[in-house]
């Protein structure tokens, strides 16, 4: 019999992550669902689930850049990503309208991202909730009237609650990347064709400069560029830079040469770019 695989999701059942990991892993066992995301590391890191999908990205908020420090800080290797577009649900119990509500619960950055549906409504109060799916199943444990989530539409079915208003979100087209990790350093994905490294820069003039123009030279395509402050060290940080490549070989040059502009320099993960769920 196959081992049963178990996933690490930030929020719960109906949750993005947990419609992201049952995109990408189609017979997917078991989610093991997290408060936050650095309970989700200290699942990985126990051993209790096999992989974990953590969000990394979206189109509105931006970068999620401590998820990039929790990765790099446990030492996990990234071996995959996902592309989910993410459409925001208003639902309530069924039977009512929105006259009744007055109150809309869900994660700080789904309230942010459906601002101008809500100014729509200003007798409606906001509050934070630490998950968008738990919000709605908070609201049918406790069969609360006048009580209303933002969520995915998996949740609403999850839940037996009514979807007052679809499509929500503010941009249409806000999309959530998220990594799939593993604490298997030793995990190599066939035919990776993408990569996250990070680094710190010499005290050189120039030095970033030059790192780039390497890049450049074996035609390898940079698709993102962050840096991060180092904690107790001033002007010091570090560098995130996602990679993708038509030749492996241009790509392992690169990691070889720009070793002379760098220090600590880490490959997160070598991987597969990502498909786009709708």
């Amino acid at each position: 019999m196959d081992k049963k695989i178990k996933i690490a999701i930030q929020g719960g059942e109906g949750s993005f992550h947990d419609i992201a990991a049952r995109a990408y892993f189609p017979h997917l066992h078991e989610t093991i669902q997290c408060v936050t995301f650095k309970d989700l590391c200290d699942v990985l890191q126990k051993g209790d689930a096999d992989y974990a999908m953590i969000a990394f990205e979206n189109t509105i908020a931006g970068t999620i850049l401590s998820n990039y420090s929790l990765i790099q800080n446990y030492g996990f290797n990234i071996i995959g990503e996902v592309r989910l577009r993410i459409v925001m649900n208003f639902m309530a119990l069924p039977g009512q309208t929105m006259n009744d509500i007055k109150v809309v619960r869900s994660h700080y950055m789904a309230l942010m991202q459906c601002s101008d549906f809500l100014l729509q409504y200003p007798h409606i109060h906001l509050e934070e909730y630490y998950d968008t799916a738990d919000a709605a199943k908070d609201i049918k444990e406790k069969s609360e009237l006048g009580a209303a989530a933002i969520a995915g539409k998996r949740a609403a079915d999850l839940y037996g609650l009514e979807v007052l208003h679809t499509s929500v979100e503010t941009f249409k087209e806000n999309y959530t990347k998220f990594f799939i990790i593993t604490k298997d350093k030793t995990l190599k994905v066939k035919n990776a064709n993408k990569a996250t490294i990070s680094f710190r820069l010499a005290d050189d003039p120039g030095s970033l400069y030059a790192l780039l123009g390497i890049i450049y030279k074996y035609q390898i395509n940079i698709t993102k560029i962050q840096s991060i402050p180092v904690l107790g060290r001033q002007d010091t940080y570090t560098f995130y830079l996602e990679l993708d490549w038509e030749d492996f070989d241009a790509h392992n040059y690169v990691l070889e040469e720009i070793k002379d502009y760098c220090l600590d320099l880490k490959i997160l993960g070598q991987y597969k770019k990502g498909e786009t769920y709708q």
